[in-house]
């Protein structure tokens, strides 16, 4: 009996123990046990006995210590509406066969005045209605439209001091676009060269690389792949890989339009999910990006790709 009266301390306190009638103040119900045991706080209701009434009563919040012990506490707000001198009962707390009992407290209820019983009994009073405060409310209103007033000539004066500050713009002249896959390459050179992969910056490389490719699509195939999900700009490049709606400098549509669909799909999971990317992945994804661009790009009329021309080499011999 005497361990388990240490493996369980149960206590109750109150913050006020004066309380003038109608006032409120909380009661404190904390548990102390160990992890094993099974303890049972007690069930309360609207009142917590004659007289005291419950107001509110929060959830039991249980605590674990390092040592594995429980610390169980619940809160009660309570009111009351008797001048009186009120003994609050001790609370129980049940353990198996066990019952545990907080301390008994005292609430001194007290009521704020004084009731004099000798004044004659008379009729509520009239309900008297304000008069109008004319000067207040016109007061507010030309407040309100001098802010407003402010506020526009502050919006009008930035205008003016920004126009003021603004470089004169000078025509420029256009300029011939690049083909798109030479841009592309170019980047893929530069990605290529500086290899940030190997520094631990995994995901800056994958979305420099998709980022390099994302652009030559919009570009080559009017896709606004920069502004959809990996699943949407495939889902617009399938039909002209798979379905042979592009003629390629070389290579199989299908077998390259599932290199594309992996390259993005890695992407995403190092973006997104913190995937840790072997060097093999790194290097299979910027061989991806190079494949696409050799593969998809414009061949003007009368030329051919590297690639084109050591095939027609091979079919010759």
């Amino acid at each position: 009996m005497l361990n388990l009266l240490l493996a369980i301390v149960v206590s109750a306190s109150i913050d006020s123990t004066t309380l003038m009638m109608g006032d409120q103040t909380a009661m404190h119900l904390q548990v102390t046990c160990d992890g094993a045991e099974r303890v049972e706080l007690p069930v309360f209701g609207e009142t917590l006995q004659d007289g005291i009434e419950i107001v509110q009563k929060t959830a039991v919040d249980t605590t674990r210590f390092k040592d594995g012990r429980l610390q169980l506490k619940q809160d009660l707000t309570l009111t009351c509406f008797q001048d009186s001198l009120f003994s609050i009962n001790p609370l129980p707390v049940v353990s198996g066969e066990d019952t545990f009992w907080t301390d008994a407290m005292v609430l001194d209820v007290v009521q704020p005045f004084v009731m004099d019983s000798t004044l004659a009994i008379t009729d509520i009073k009239d309900i008297e209605k304000a008069p109008i405060w004319w000067w207040g409310i016109i007061r507010w209103i030309l407040l309100a439209l001098g802010l407003i007033g402010l506020g526009i000539g502050i919006y009008y004066l930035v205008r003016w001091l920004v126009s003021l500050r603004k470089p004169k713009e000078e025509p420029i002249a256009p300029e011939l676009l690049r083909p798109a896959d030479e841009v592309a390459l170019e980047k893929l050179d530069a990605i290529k060269a500086t290899k940030i992969w190997k520094d631990g910056k995994v995901k800056e490389y994958q979305t420099d690389l998709t980022d390099v490719v994302r652009e030559y699509i919009g570009r080559r195939f009017d896709v606004q792949s920069t502004e959809k999900t990996s699943d949407e700009t495939l889902r617009e490049v399938k039909p002209l890989l798979v379905n042979g709606n592009l003629s390629l400098v070389n290579g199989d549509g299908k077998e390259l339009y599932e290199k594309l669909r992996k390259m993005l799909q890695l992407a995403d999971l190092v973006k997104f999910a913190k995937w840790h990317t072997t060097p093999d992945e790194n290097e299979s994804a910027l061989s991806t990006a190079y494949e696409f661009v050799n593969s998809t790009k414009i061949v003007e009329s009368g030329e051919l790709s590297v690639e084109s021309s050591e095939k027609l080499k091979v079919e010759s011999i």
